[in-house]
C-alpha cells in the first residue's frame, strides 16, 4: 500500500529548516517550518495549505513572505500554526505592507491562524486580504489534546520542547489506511462501484459499524442491491492497515524533560527529521546554544523506536563534513 505522504526538505541538511509533505495523488502539500522556501517551485507553494511553524526565529520563519508573494491573488486560502504569540506575530507581518489595492483581486486570500500555548489555550484569527488583512474572528479556547489538525485522512499533533523558549516538535500522523481487497470481493460476487467510496469514507472516518451501505453491482443475472452494515462489509471488502508517522523535531536542548515530551509524541515513528546541529565534541557550545548533538540527536532516536532517521540542520561551521554529522547520529541510533 503507497504512503499518503511524501516528505522532503526544503533545503536539504544544511540550509534553513523545513519539511515539505505532498499528499499522494493530490495536487496538495503541507510545509513544517517557513524559513528560506525558494527551494521550493511556485506550483509547490501554490498548492501549501496548511503550514506548521515551530517557532518564529528567522531561520524557520521568514519564507512566510515569500509564500504569501505567491499565492496572493491565485490562492483563497492558507492555514498556519504556530505556537505563544502566534497571531500577533503574523499580524505584524501582515501590517508591515501597504494593502490599498488586494481588495481589487479577483481571488480573495484568507489566512486562517492559529496559535497554541503550553498552558492548554489556543487562540484561532482570520486576515482577509478584502479588508486589507484587518485582524477578525479572534477567539480564544481551550486546547485539551496535542491535536493541532485532523482531518479524515490525517492529522498533526504537536508538543512543545525547550530551546530557551517553546517550540513545537511535530507528529505527521497518517490514519488508518483502507484498500479493496479485490479477491475476497469477488468472491462473493461483488463488483466495483460508488458503495466501495461510500465504505471506504465511512471506514475512515470512523463511522458506527451499524451505518448501512447500498451495495449495488451487476453481474449476469442482471443487476443487484442490497442493504448491508459497515461492520459486515469491512472484514469482507478492506483491508486495513495503521498508517505512517512522520517527525519533525528541530531547535531543542534534548533534555531528558524533551526526551519524555518526544516520547509521547513520537514513539515507534515512522521517519524521524531531527536537528544535529553540533557534533558531540562540542557538547559545551550545543548546550550554550540550546541545540542537540548528532549523538543526543540518535539517542532520543533510539529511544523512540525511530525506524528511519534524518538528519537535518547542520551547523555551518561543519561545511563538508555532512557525514561527520551523520555517522555520529547514526550510531547513536543503531547503537553500533
Amino acid at each position: 500500500m503507497s504512503c499518503l505522504f511524501t516528505a522532503r526538505l526544503v533545503n536539504g541538511a544544511t540550509g534553513d529548516p523545513g519539511l515539505h509533505c505532498q499528499l499522494a495523488g493530490q495536487r496538495r502539500g503541507l510545509l513544517f517550518d517557513l524559513g528560506d522556501v525558494t527551494a521550493l517551485m511556485p506550483r509547490e507553494l501554490l498548492r501549501v495549505s496548511h503550514a506548521f511553524v515551530s517557532h518564529t526565529h528567522m531561520d524557520h520563519f521568514a519564507g512566510l513572505d515569500h509564500l504569501l508573494r505567491v499565492i496572493l491573488g491565485r490562492q483563497p486560502r492558507l492555514v498556519l500554526h504556530g505556537g505563544p504569540g502566534f497571531v500577533a506575530q503574523v499580524e505584524h507581518k501582515l501590517h508591515a505592507y501597504t494593502w490599498n489595492l488586494v481588495h481589487r483581486y479577483e481571488v480573495a486570500l484568507e489566512i486562517e491562524v492559529h496559535e497554541f500555548r503550553p498552558d492548554g489555550r489556543r487562540r484561532s484569527a482570520l486576515f482577509s486580504s478584502r479588508d486589507g488583512f484587518s485582524r477578525a474572528r479572534d477567539e480564544e479556547s481551550a486546547w485539551d489534546d496535542d491535536v493541532l489538525h485532523d482531518e479524515d485522512q490525517f492529522r498533526v499533533r504537536g508538543r512543545f520542547v525547550d530551546h530557551g523558549i517553546p517550540v513545537l516538535a511535530f507528529a505527521l500522523e497518517e490514519k488508518a489506511r483502507v484498500a479493496v481487497n479485490v479477491e475476497r470481493m469477488a468472491a462473493r460476487g461483488f463488483t466495483s462501484g460508488a458503495w466501495l467510496r461510500e465504505l471506504k469514507a465511512a471506514v475512515m472516518s470512523g463511522a458506527p459499524g451499524a451505518t448501512p451501505i447500498e451495495v449495488r453491482w451487476k453481474d449476469r443475472a442482471g443487476e443487484h442491491v442490497a442493504l448491508r452494515t459497515v461492520d459486515e462489509l469491512r472484514p469482507v471488502v478492506l483491508d486495513q492497515r495503521p498508517g505512517r508517522c512522520i517527525g519533525y523535531v528541530t531547535d531543542l536542548c534534548g533534555s531528558e524533560a524533551d526526551a519524555r515530551t518526544l516520547s509521547g509524541l513520537l514513539r515507534g515513528v515512522d521517519q524521524l527529521h531531527i536537528e544535529c546541529v553540533f557534533l558531540d565534541a562540542d557538547r559545551a557550545h550545543a548546550q550554550h546554544k540550546h541545540h542537540l548533538t548528532a549523538r543526543r540527536a540518535g539517542e532520543i532516536a533510539r529511544l523512540l523506536g525511530a525506524r528511519e532517521l534524518v538528519p537535518f540542520h547542520f551547523s555551518p561551521r561543519y561545511e563538508g563534513r555532512g557525514e561527520e554529522l551523520r555517522t555520529e547520529a547514526l550510531q547513536a541510533w543503531t547503537g553500533r
